[in-house]
């Protein structure tokens, strides 16, 4: 996971307010697991109306606890293969602020098999911790940082039901093909991070 480095003027408060968030309030009903739990047997049968459902009901829950407008869920088909010039990316979900819409995709982009449970659970949190960035606390974008990856994964790992791993970071000289808060890349001067879990 490669970090956005810090805007140099604009954005820059809320940048650093992000960047301090270390974990997230959860649910203790257990309402997310069962959900999840939901999601994984569905997204074996590899029907996308059963998916779709599950992962809005796993979204109703996730709004709902946080007190934030509900957002909407597209399942896609196969993943989407971006070309950059440093090589072929593949596209796990996004967000769009604009419309409050999240899309993930359920199967790999070659061969297009089913995405693994682990991967599309985490990346169904990621997408809603996007959500989260703009209408529980309100910053102007959603980036790429300690503050959103370290929140996500307490989500994820919460909802999986799994222990929490630490998110250590390493830096990266250069800084160039970081990743933006909605699924595109952009050269960037300056340094960013690594994150890698342990």
């Amino acid at each position: 996971m490669l970090t956005d480095s810090p805007p140099r003027k604009t954005n820059r408060t809320g940048f650093l307010k992000s960047d301090r968030i270390k974990s997230l309030d959860l649910p203790q009903d257990g309402c997310l697991f069962a959900i999840a739990k939901s999601i994984e047997s569905t997204l074996r049968t590899a029907k996308p109306i059963d998916l779709y459902r599950a992962c809005a009901q796993f979204l109703d829950g996730a709004s709902t606890f946080y007190n934030v407008p509900d957002c909407v869920i597209r399942v896609l088909a196969a993943r989407v293969l971006r070309l950059r010039e440093r090589g072929t990316f593949e596209l796990f979900g996004d967000y769009a602020p604009e419309t409050m819409l999240i899309g993930v995709w359920m199967r790999t982009a070659e061969p297009k098999e089913i995405t693994s449970f682990g991967i599309f659970l985490s990346t169904l949190c990621h997408e809603f911790c996007h959500h989260l960035d703009f209408q529980k606390f309100g910053y102007p974008d959603s980036w790429h940082i300690r503050g959103f990856y370290e929140p996500a994964a307490v989500l994820y790992h919460h909802a999986r039901g799994t222990p929490q791993k630490r998110l250590f970071g390493v830096s990266m000289a250069g800084g160039d093909g970081a990743s933006t808060g909605r699924g595109r890349t952009r050269p960037h001067a300056g340094k960013s991070l690594e994150w890698q879990t342990i």
